[in-house]
C-alpha cells in the first residue's frame, strides 16, 4: 500500500517526458510517453486512392500501389511519418520503449475504420535484428491493435527467411528487390468465412514504398492466406511534402536528411 502511494505521488510530481519532443507530458496523464501538444501534431492520413490511400496524382490513376500483388487489397496508415510520428518510431524500435505500442494501438483506432474480420500478423523481424532487438515493434503493435479491435492474432503464420538489412538509403526498386521473396508463411487454416473480407491483416510500423507489405502478402498468398489487408502506424510523406519540409529545414539552418539530399541531386 505504501510502495503504491509513493509510486503514485512520484509519478504526479516526476511526470514522464514525451519521447518525441522531451518535454515533460501533462500532469494528468503522468504515465503517457507522448504528449497532448505532439499528439495534436501527428497528421492523419486521409481521403486518396482507395486501395493504399495515397493522394492521387494530379493526372490519371494512383502509381503508388500499381506494382502491388492482386492480392494486397487495401493498406491504411494512421497517421504521416512526420517528426512526432518519427520519434514515436524511433523510440520504439530503437529505445526499448515496448509500452508505446498501446500508444500507437490508441492512434490506430482513432485513425482507422475496425476491419470486420480478419486476422492480424505482424510483419516478422529477421532473426538477426531480433536478437539485437529483443522484440519485433510489428509484434507489439499487433498485439495491442488486437486486444483494442477484438481481433485473433497469429504470430508466427509469417516468418522472415534471411536478413534484409534497413530500407532507409534504397530507392523504391532497390527495396522491391531487398525484400523479395525474404518472407515464408505456414500453411492457412480454413478461411472460407472470409470469402468477402480479407482474411489477414498485416500489421507495421511504417509504411514507405509498401515492398515489405507487398512481399509479406506474396508470401502469405502462395500458402493460401487471401485476401490481405495491412494497416501501419505511419507512413512516408510523398516526396512533394518531403521537399517542402527540406526546403523550411534549409531555411531555419537544421540539417536536410541524406536520402532527400540524394534525390534532389538526381
Amino acid at each position: 500500500m505504501v510502495r503504491e502511494l509513493f509510486s503514485a505521488v512520484e509519478r504526479l510530481v516526476l511526470p514522464n517526458s514525451c519521447v518525441s519532443c522531451e518535454r515533460l507530458v501533462e500532469r494528468s496523464r503522468p504515465d503517457a510517453l507522448v504528449c497532448g501538444t505532439c499528439r495534436s501534431r501527428l497528421g492523419a492520413v486521409s481521403g486518396g486512392c482507395a486501395r493504399c490511400n495515397q493522394p492521387l496524382p494530379p493526372i490519371g490513376p494512383c502509381r503508388f500501389c500499381e506494382w502491388w500483388p492482386a492480392t494486397l487489397v487495401w493498406v491504411r496508415s494512421a497517421v504521416w511519418l512526420g517528426d512526432e510520428a518519427r520519434g514515436i518510431v524511433h523510440h520504439l524500435k530503437y529505445g526499448g520503449y515496448t509500452e508505446l505500442g498501446n500508444e500507437i494501438a490508441r492512434l490506430l483506432v482513432r485513425h482507422l475504420r475496425r476491419p470486420e474480420q480478419g486476422v492480424l500478423i505482424p510483419v516478422p523481424l529477421g532473426m538477426q535484428r531480433l536478437r539485437q532487438r529483443g522484440y519485433n515493434q510489428a509484434a507489439v503493435i499487433a498485439r495491442a491493435l488486437a486486444g483494442s479491435w477484438g481481433l485473433p492474432l497469429h504470430e508466427s503464420a509469417l516468418v522472415r527467411t534471411r536478413d534484409t538489412g534497413t530500407q532507409t538509403a534504397l530507392d523504391p526498386e532497390r527495396r522491391r528487390r531487398n525484400v523479395a521473396n525474404a518472407f515464408r508463411a505456414r500453411g492457412a487454416p480454413d478461411l472460407s468465412r472470409f470469402a468477402s473480407v480479407p482474411a489477414v491483416i498485416l500489421v507495421d510500423d511504417v509504411l514507405t514504398t509498401g515492398a515489405t507489405l507487398a512481399a509479406a502478402a506474396a508470401a502469405l498468398a502462395d500458402a493460401g492466406w487471401s485476401p490481405i489487408a495491412a494497416v501501419t502506424f505511419a507512413r512516408a510523406l510523398p516526396f512533394e511534402r518531403r521537399v517542402q519540409r527540406t526546403e523550411r529545414a534549409r531555411q531555419l539552418g537544421t540539417p536536410v536528411p541524406h536520402s532527400i539530399r540524394t534525390r534532389l541531386q538526381r
